[in-house]
């Protein structure tokens, strides 16, 4: 089972982070899932906006699908969920089956960060 966990951690914290990932997984031979890290709330909002959130729960109730498909699911316009599912799979949130639909590979999505007053 593919995992995908959101962070919001500075650039050279989520390094550290990833390095240390990969090098427990070399080690061990065991799956550790996807880590994606955002800078900041305000960063990671950009990117993952409620739409993309919607696209994203769309894809994993009805599986792989095509776009045009998945535009009338979500009852939107085809262009827009288009760029929409570019930019999440330009991050790797979505991926194209061999066929050319979009799927989503994650059968469980986290969110670990948590919100303090800046230093």
């Amino acid at each position: 089972m593919r995992t995908a966990t959101i962070q919001i951690r500075k650039a050279n914290e989520a390094l550290e982070a990833a390095r240390a990932g990969f090098l427990s997984a070399w080690e061990s031979g065991e799956y550790a899932g996807e880590h994606f890290s955002f800078e900041s709330p305000a960063a990671l909002f950009r990117v993952l906006t409620p739409k993309r959130w919607e696209l994203i729960e769309c894809l994993q109730k009805i599986g792989p699908t095509g776009v045009r498909a998945l535009a009338r699911a979500l009852g939107r316009d085809v262009k827009r969920v288009h760029a929409d599912a570019s930019a999440m799979i330009g991050i790797g949130m979505i991926e194209k089956t061999p066929e050319g639909k979009l799927m989503v590979p994650f059968a469980e999505i986290r969110a670990d960060f948590v919100m303090r007053p800046a230093a």
